[in-house]
């Protein structure tokens, strides 16, 4: 099956999922229990990545400070009023060892569900954590030197970034993993990327995941960049992605990497062997509501926006029916996931889930399901499968004031969409909380001397308009609040009549 041009990845809990399953086989699920039935929606919905979260081994050191951190605790109350002590496994990033839980089953288990996937044209993504280990990783016996190490004076001074590990070889003060602007994290080893056997072995490590999947996840990539790695641990690290990604590509010339990266080096990582970085930085934007920054940062090249994931919600943020308003979370989904790059979404998004479930819970909350977000969903998801949309070429529009002094124009969005057989979506959001208008004209010869019917695929409004107006003065928009409409062209002359 051809790869399309901009791909739809879904993110899954795989512990969360496996516990609502074993609620209803009455006994431990495993990866195996995945029923197909399940798979063969995904690919109804048009996805062609599934993201397992969380399915490499991890250990007890992990699982006792996740059930005894009180911070972290009081935040798993807040998310399960029933909370109970098997509900806290520990943190998914906390592994002890890139094999696949005992609980999920194990590596074979992990297989067999690749097998599923891959007969159903489903692509396997998978973590991979750079930057640390959990606390009982074989490494701080077998090889400590792989860690950051630190000092009593270390200890006295940021007590909060180091610990004494106890080892049947003598005991070490180690660093806890951390990224530079917050404290450590109690439940991981810092690893020391200025060591090139560090770096060696997690390139083997690195190659082994890539013989179980399709691509991986890169926790906090940016984190092992040199320049980052210095500037918070005092030591120059050499490159690591470039020989990382060009080692797995060698054995694995498809092998996908996708970063989550912050602090503006999308770019940098990209050119260092991604596939795709997180758009943060579009996410935050939409969060603020102002339409300008958001097509300011649509105005960035195609090189390097048909490498970004776009997305709306994921493990690490809030829920997006918990940040935006019902208006502004359809108005920001239609922005978001229809602009070129991944698109990237999250399990809960689609039904509207309000509460966040933390990578150290294996069970999440029952709640209601938003039928009018799922029902909007469900039109997103249909449009995302319309070939101009998946393969055709896109490009923003300029929107022209609707008459003088009229300012509103600045607060809509447009782009299009053209297919390779010439067909053309028009996506045009209002992304303000008053009323809009403006001219858009669209740059398509093929629309003159001919009546266009335009079709709303978000609704079931449809307007019929003459191409040389959509060509000359262009389209007239007058949008309400929040609106957005995703209009796709027909020639009015080849419709049957009614």
């Amino acid at each position: 099956m051809t790869t399309p041009r901009y791909p739809m990845l879904y993110q899954i809990n795989t512990r969360v999922w496996l516990t609502e399953l074993s609620e209803g086989l009455g006994r431990p699920a495993t990866l195996d229990d995945i029923p197909d039935v399940e798979l063969d929606h995904l690919v109804d919905m048009g996805f062609d990545w599934v993201w397992l979260l969380s399915v490499w081994q991890t250990g007890p050191g992990a699982q006792q400070v996740s059930r005894s951190h009180p911070d972290w605790r009081h935040e798993f109350e807040q998310t399960l009023s029933d909370l109970r002590e098997d509900d806290i496994a520990g943190s998914g990033f906390a592994i002890t060892g890139y094999t696949v839980h005992t609980k999920l089953g194990g590596d074979q288990a992990l297989a067999r569900l690749r097998e599923r996937l891959r007969q159903r044209g489903l692509k396997l993504m998978l973590d991979f954590v750079p930057n640390h280990m959990g606390l009982d990783h074989p490494w701080v016996e077998e090889h400590p030197e792989y860690f950051v190490s630190g000092t009593e004076l270390d200890l006295a001074r940021s007590p909060q970034n180091y610990t004494w590990v106890k080892r049947q070889n003598g005991d070490l003060l180690l660093a806890y993993g951390r990224d530079p602007y917050f404290s450590g994290w109690p439940d991981t080893l810092q690893l020391n990327y200025a060591n090139p056997a560090t770096q060696s072995a997690m390139i083997d490590e690195l190659c082994r995941i890539a013989g179980q999947c399709d691509g991986v996840r890169c926790d906090m990539a940016m984190l092992v960049l040199p320049e980052v790695f210095e500037g918070t641990w005092g030591q120059r690290a050499p490159l690591f992605w470039p020989n990382a990604t060009g080692r797995v590509r060698e054995s694995f010339p498809q092998f996908l990497f996708m970063a989550e990266v912050y602090w503006d080096m999308e770019w940098t990582l990209q050119q260092q062997g991604f596939d795709y970085a997180y758009d943060k930085r579009l996410y935050d934007r939409l969060c603020e509501g102002n339409a300008r920054t958001v097509r300011d940062h649509l105005r960035a090249g195609l090189d390097y926006q048909d490498k970004l994931a776009r997305f709306l919600e994921n493990h690490d943020e809030p829920r997006a029916a918990a940040t935006f308003s019902p208006d502004v979370h359809r108005a920001a989904a239609t922005l978001s996931f229809l602009s070129p790059g991944l698109r990237f979404f999250h399990q809960g998004q689609f039904e509207g889930r309000q509460k966040r479930i933390s990578p150290h819970l294996v069970r999440g909350p029952v709640e209601r399901v938003d039928e009018d977000l799922k029902q909007f969903y469900d039109r997103l998801l249909n449009i995302l499968q319309h070939p101009a949309v998946k393969n055709g070429e896109w490009q923003l529009l300029d929107c022209a004031e609707a008459w003088d002094w009229n300012w509103t124009h600045d607060c809509i969005l447009v782009f299009a969409w053209k297919g390779i057989q010439g067909e053309v979506i028009v996506v045009a959001v209002n992304y303000a909380s008053h009323q809009s208008q403006c001219h858009v004209r669209l740059p398509f010869a093929e629309l003159a001397k001919k009546k266009w019917q335009l079709q709303d695929q978000l609704s079931s409004a449809s307007y019929e308009w003459n191409g040389d107006d959509l060509l000359g003065r262009g389209l007239f928009l007058d949008l309400t609040p929040w609106q957005a409409c995703v209009y796709l062209l027909r020639d009015s002359a080849a419709l049957p009549s009614v």
